[in-house]
């Protein structure tokens, strides 16, 4: 599907202070960026940003990059963000109810270059939800979930860190559950064909927006929890 361009996109981007530019440049410094010390969790492919939001409302104590390919899409979760952190008055005063977010950052990129913006052991969870399937055969190599995808990850993660991932696309999901299987890196800490009517793996679920559409139609919801091999 052609995604609509919107062409005040990469101006709004540019001036959003939280928008990371020149991403390569924090390799190993990302720590710097948040002025702390605290965790590294990051969104490949973050869409319109509910998921990532919420948990960076829920904790504080981390830090959250949401990574989006696609300028018109990440300016809905940089919109969205907007909303929870108004400009000051031109008194200079707070709005009222803000919700200050100092623990999130985005940046517009390919996640395949993210070996080279993250230094080795500098994430310590990665979250892939709802990920482009790219059904066709040949492009397998693209899908987030895949060896050459895993093998990334392997070279930003943190020893103790985790994968999760989430889809309603059951041919996607098996291939990522025959993937991990087949990684010298990674095992299967946690499977579900049914997240939802899952009371172990749904305790603290926070849905996206396309978890919302897709459950609503009676899909089920699969999760994947993958860990480091010791």
């Amino acid at each position: 599907m052609r995604l609509r361009n919107i062409p005040r996109a990469v101006s709004v981007l540019n001036e959003c202070k939280e928008v990371v530019k020149n991403e390569s440049g924090y390799r190993g410094r990302w720590h710097e960026v948040f002025g702390n010390s605290h965790p590294i969790h990051i969104e490949i492919g973050m869409g319109k940003g509910q998921f990532l939001l919420t948990l960076a409302r829920q904790n504080p104590q981390i830090n959250y990059i949401g990574i989006e390919r696609y300028s018109s899409v990440l300016l809905r979760a940089v919109e969205k963000f907007q909303t929870l952190n108004p400009k000051p008055s031109s008194a200079g005063a707070a709005l009222p109810n803000a919700t200050a977010l100092p623990n999130v950052r985005f940046i517009c990129m390919d996640a395949s270059d993210i070996a080279g913006v993250f230094a080795p052991g500098e994430v310590d969870r990665i979250y892939l939800n709802f990920s482009d399937p790219w059904p066709k055969a040949r492009h397998a190599g693209r899908r987030l979930t895949s060896r050459e995808f895993l093998a990334r990850y392997d070279r930003v993660l943190a020893e103790d860190g985790t994968i999760e991932f989430k889809t309603d696309n059951r041919l996607l999901f098996d291939f990522s559950v025959s993937e991990v299987n087949v990684s010298s890196a990674f095992h299967i800490k946690g499977c579900t064909y049914d997240l939802h009517h899952d009371d172990t793996m749904n305790q603290g679920n926070i849905m996206t927006e396309y978890e919302e559409k897709f459950s609503s139609l009676g899909n089920p919801i699969c999760k994947l929890v993958v860990g480091r091999n010791s």
